[in-house]
């Protein structure tokens, strides 16, 4: 039988008399999906927005709440919730993204921008993709070879590669549509991480990269052909030059001409939040660090450095600038403001307000008027020592030890963040935003003999890219770390309630209107908490360390939960807190699942690095050269655990002993491992022997 000779109006019927196989093979067709695929576009999320069925962008719906209408899971039955299928996402570095469901067809990315189709009435794979991103490029990108998701409009889906490339795929086969080279010049370590979004047809992306020294800007693009619609850079080129627009002309006027900002490209790179309002139609942007991170070489005589740091407005018809709100002006410790955002209607003061809340790196949590701009009120939910607060005006009060950069000294939070790029979530039912909140110390100070690509010892990675004129603990912080679940009233500006994870780096958070609070954590759990109170109601091992955030939608009439599970991310690079690993996999959760979950293996923790000979007298050398190469992916040898990349305190001694075999030309610059050739010298090699070595003999039980 011929299920295309049907005419449209049997179709239905003939679908519910064919048996459940032949239901779902249909459901999960080419022609299914080419269908319910087409029909997304800004309409069709507004109107998803209303009862939430689907998981069709990034953050849900164009406010990026992350809060899902259904209820048939709740705090009563939320116990009952069990597997429904797993699968293999076949990666082992960091997964980061947030699927994208559509009447049970799953989008999601995992590391090296590999996209797959999955069933959701299976778990079957329908394809992937792999856009076959050059794995010796990784190490030009600062915080793992990860993507945080793709975006679904009219038929396509769109995925930014980690090396630049933005992809238009046929949504029902993976088919590549269209492909654009978005980088704007390839002498510079860009890079993209971040979920594309889809705004009145145009797919919008931006990019990373200010670690290295590049100028950020964020582009437009033609869904159904990719022509380039328009760029907006985030902060002013070379003033000999004409300016791209009025608002580049005014940035200008806060950055000093004597430090030459524009060599190092400035920064304010916008690598993940986004967000629209379809009503004012307006757009909103978080921009990025300034390059370097310093202050003091990239600007010496002071100003704010727009538009670093910021949260600005843009038109998305023409990407003209509208406003900006700058959270952390001179910016001079990676506070970037690129976490993500939420647009929210709140009464404030007896007065419904178009709000964005925004809890960026810096550890304040914003709440700004969205229709202009206007500063609200902000207030820190962790503790902070560079800022004792915000004035009336909306600027920042800094402390004295802020600026002086001369010396060693603990900012909290750290450059890691108060906030990183972890989802939060908005529950307009409660009223209070479930926010990861975290603390890695640090100690920065200016690295007073920087110059732009010199690979000045011993700044961390500077030696293979890295231009932040920062040295980082050249004193150890006092300061203690910890990993928080936060749920943060945005009106009264306060903590209502939290929970204390066992480390920082946990995963993104889903709310839910069955007053579910969903989070994967570091320590390898997923876990549901009463929203309005905390209380742990149910969680499950997820073998390996949580990082991305969950979703949650309805298929034929069942609610599902999903979470793409793989450890890793800048802090995951060299640190972990479980002790099993697998590869990336996406969990599926539904009441009464009773799918048995994939196994996992040990972690294989070598003995402490011994018996590789070496020079004493070259430890002290050698700890310099460590940190300008290798220190932020590979950790402290034999203090560090490592993470989704091993600590070399515990390799075997040949390994070491044969580092030259590695560092020059060697195989894992196949798994993005930089080669070293022409940036060391074999005599540099055997003084990182030495550290190596050395350290692990230091801190080897002396008993």
């Amino acid at each position: 039988m011929n299920l295309r000779s049907i005419p449209a109006v049997l179709w239905a019927t003939a679908l519910l008399a064919l048996p459940a196989g032949a239901w779902a093979q249909a459901k999960a067709s080419p022609e299914h999906m080419r269908s319910v695929t087409a029909r997304i576009d800004t309409q069709s999320i507004r109107d998803n927005a209303q009862a939430t069925r689907d998981w069709p962008s990034h953050g849900l719906d164009h406010g990026e709440t992350r809060f899902s209408r259904l209820k048939q899971l709740d705090t009563e039955n939320v116990k009952r919730l069990g597997l429904a299928w797993s699968y293999d996402l076949e990666s082992t570095r960091g997964v980061e993204a947030t699927p994208v469901v559509v009447d049970g067809i799953m989008y999601v990315s995992a590391s090296w921008s590999v996209v797959h189709a999955v069933d959701v009435r299976s778990g079957k794979r329908l394809w992937s993709f792999d856009p076959k991103v050059d794995r010796a490029s990784g190490f030009k990108g600062c915080c793992d070879v990860v993507n945080r998701g793709v975006a679904v409009y009219q038929g396509k889906v769109f995925v930014a590669a980690f090396d630049g490339r933005l992809i238009a795929l046929d949504a029902a086969t993976g088919a590549k549509v269209w492909e654009k080279d978005t980088i704007v010049d390839r002498k510079y370590s860009y890079t993209i991480t971040g979920a594309p979004r889809v705004f009145k047809g145009k797919v919008i992306i931006g990019n990373g990269g200010a670690e290295y020294g590049v100028r950020g800007y964020i582009t437009a693009y033609d869904a159904g052909s990719g022509e380039q619609k328009w760029r907006w850079f985030t902060v002013p080129g070379d003033p000999s030059k004409p300016f791209e627009n009025e608002a580049m002309a005014q940035a200008a006027k806060t950055w000093d001409p004597a430090g030459k900002w524009w060599e190092a490209g400035g920064g304010g790179t916008a690598w993940d939040t986004m967000a629209f309002d379809p009503e004012l139609n307006l757009m909103y942007i978080g921009t990025g660090n300034g390059s370097p991170w310093a202050r003091s070489k990239r600007s010496p005589g002071g100003g704010d450095n727009l538009y670093l740091a910021s949260i600005v407005a843009l038109d998305p018809d023409t990407g003209k600038y509208v406003w900006h709100y700058q959270e952390t002006p001179g910016d001079n410790w990676d506070f970037t403001s690129t976490q993500p955002m939420i647009l929210a209607d709140l009464k404030i003061q007896n007065k419904l307000r178009k709000v964005i809340l925004h809890a960026p790196k810096n550890g304040f949590f914003f709440v700004i008027d969205r229709t202009n701009g206007q500063f609200i009120s902000a207030r820190n939910f962790v503790d902070v020592n560079w800022a004792s607060g915000y004035d009336a005006k909306g600027r920042p009060i800094e402390t004295a030890i802020a600026r002086s950069g001369d010396r060693a000294r603990d900012i909290i939070p750290s450059a890691f963040g108060a906030h990183n790029w972890h989802s939060m979530s908005f529950n307009p039912q409660t009223g209070l935003v479930y926010l990861p909140a975290q603390h890695v110390p640090l100690t920065l100070q200016d690295n007073k003999n920087w110059r732009f690509n010199a690979g000045s010892l011993p700044e961390p990675h500077s030696n293979i890219g890295w231009n932040t004129a920062t040295l980082v603990n050249m004193e150890p912080a006092k300061s203690k770390p910890f990993g928080r679940l936060i749920a943060w009233d945005p009106v009264a500006q306060k903590e209502r309630w939290r929970v204390e994870h066992v480390s920082p780096w946990n995963g993104g958070t889903l709310a839910t209107a069955g007053n579910l609070v969903f989070q994967g954590t570091a320590d390898g759990r997923f876990v549901a908490y009463d929203a309005r109170n905390g209380k742990k109601l149910w969680e499950k091992p997820t073998g390996t360390g949580v990082v991305a955030a969950p979703v949650t939608y309805e298929v034929d009439g069942r609610q599902y939960v999903s979470i793409a599970v793989g450890w890793g991310g800048v802090y995951g690079l060299a640190a972990r807190h479980t002790e099993r690993k697998g590869p990336g996999t996406v969990y599926t959760f539904v009441l009464d699942g009773k799918a048995e979950p994939p196994s996992f293996v040990a972690y294989q923790q070598g003995k402490l690095l011994q018996g590789v000979p070496y020079d004493k007298s070259q430890v002290s050398a050698g700890t310099a050269l460590y940190v300008s190469n290798c220190a932020f992916c590979h950790g402290v040898p034999g203090v560090d655990r490592g993470g989704n990349i091993p600590n070399l305190g515990y390799m075997d001694p040949a390994f070491i002993e044969h580092l030259d075999k590695f560092v020059f030309k060697g195989p894992a610059t196949s798994r993005g491992m930089p080669d070293f050739t022409g940036k060391l010298s074999p005599q540099d090699v055997e003084k990182i022997k030495a550290f190596i070595q050395g350290t692990a003999d230091a801190v080897r039980p002396k008993n």
